[in-house]
């Protein structure tokens, strides 16, 4: 793979979990903004009286009516939305759907072509045939690209990697299994590096083809993880959470000629990444939409603040965001975190070795967030807290 020159930025997801995040990328708004901000519906109140053992509990909430229905509401909440597909659509751009997705049919968005394609009443969830890319097949974005001719493109690629099931080729497990005593972390480690190597079968395609000078790349992920070293599952620190393990990601944009390599230290968000896309094109962003334009130096040197928010996995009510919220966060001044917790929802949540209620780390000189400030800086505290509110107060 040839060294590439890009943009590199710190950068955050607007909240740690796949589903709202990744609807946050292609539409450029909040989850309280699409009601898109859990991966499910509430659970049924009652499994079938068949479902019994975790196998049949798990049918027995495929095959809830009410659970389903739910579930096939909540993947057409993009439907209106001015996602990134549909408004690039204005400029005849086609655009193809690969990888993780939770709307349902790809055209929800407006994609014009796709892979995955189920409702959840027949048996899709979030990606069905779509989470085959990567893992078992890159061709049905070669074959887009060759179908599109003259015509521009879009192509939105969301593996499953390095996402679990983590079970890498043995060739790439074999090199990481010396390098650490956990086997879940050389697994973890090994799925990373099959997610690096079809990103780079990506750009060498585009090289071949000679596309890449006229091709914008963006680069992130949709949640952090940070592996256990003694069980498969995350540590609680990072996805699902309101800490930087689970809001933190590389995010990168290469545009040769356009694009000067370069580090940027201001936080960013992936909420940024619809409205810069749509400005390169010569489009107008939506309104609706609060993120910058990354590609305007300026704009991002003076950003005062960035926000997100944290949900459960499974709705408390998929009409009211406020009422599945268990945190809400910003980041200030590049370095000033603040977590306002919704008691709500977090007093019930596994929360070990931390006191459930207000945080505020220094993140540039507490990389952990292992110092909460917010006793000893209530001015800071109450300051950043009317930011938030200004932000989204959260009152259902």
């Amino acid at each position: 793979m040839h060294h590439r020159a890009s943009c590199s930025v710190a950068a955050t997801v607007p909240s740690s979990l796949c589903c709202p995040s990744l609807a946050s990328i292609i539409t450029g708004l909040y989850g309280w903004q699409t009601k898109v901000c859990c991966n499910d519906p509430p659970l049924p109140k009652a499994a079938p009286k068949a479902a019994k053992g975790a196998k049949g509990k798990a049918a027995g909430k495929k095959a809830d009516p009410v659970f389903i229905k739910q579930a096939e509401e909540m993947s057409h909440f993009l439907d209106a939305q001015p996602a990134l597909p549909r408004e690039l659509a204005k400029l005849g751009y086609l655009s193809l759907q690969t990888g993780k997705w939770w709307q349902g049919h790809f055209s929800t968005a407006g994609f014009t072509h796709g892979m995955s394609a189920k409702e959840r009443s027949k048996g899709g969830r979030h990606g069905d045939d779509g989470l085959k890319i990567g893992r078992e097949t890159m061709q049905p974005i070669y074959d887009f690209i060759e179908q599109a001719g003259d015509k521009p493109w879009f192509v939105w690629y969301a593996p499953m990697l390095p996402h679990q099931p983590h079970n890498p080729p043995q060739r790439l497990l074999e090199k990481y299994t010396g390098k650490t005593p956990s086997p879940h972390v050389a697994k973890y480690w090994a799925m990373v590096e099959w997610f690096d190597e079809t990103c780079g079968e990506l750009l060498d395609y585009l090289d071949k083809k000679k596309l890449a000078d006229n091709t914008i790349i963006v680069f992130l992920a949709d949640n952090g993880w940070i592996q256990q070293t003694n069980k498969a599952p995350a540590r609680s620190d990072s996805k699902l959470s309101q800490y930087d393990g689970g809001l933190r990601t590389p995010l990168m944009i290469r545009w040769p000629g356009h694009v000067k390599p370069r580090s940027v230290e201001t936080p960013v968000s992936s909420i940024d990444i619809a409205p810069t896309l749509l400005r390169a094109c010569g489009l107008k962003p939506a309104a609706e939409m609060q993120g910058i334009n990354l590609l305007d130096v300026q704009a991002v040197k003076e950003r005062k603040a960035i926000f997100g928010a944290c949900y459960t996995h499974n709705a408390v009510d998929i009409h009211e965001p406020a009422s599945s919220v268990t945190y809400r966060w910003c980041i200030a001044d590049g370095r000033w975190k603040l977590i306002i917790p919704n008691l709500a929802n977090v007093t019930a949540a596994k929360k070990p070795d931390r006191e459930i209620g207000v945080e505020l780390y220094d993140v540039v000189a507490d990389l952990h967030e292992e110092k909460n400030l917010a006793a000893a800086q209530p001015d800071r505290v109450a300051q950043l807290t009317k930011l938030i509110d200004g932000w989204w107060a959260a009152k259902p």
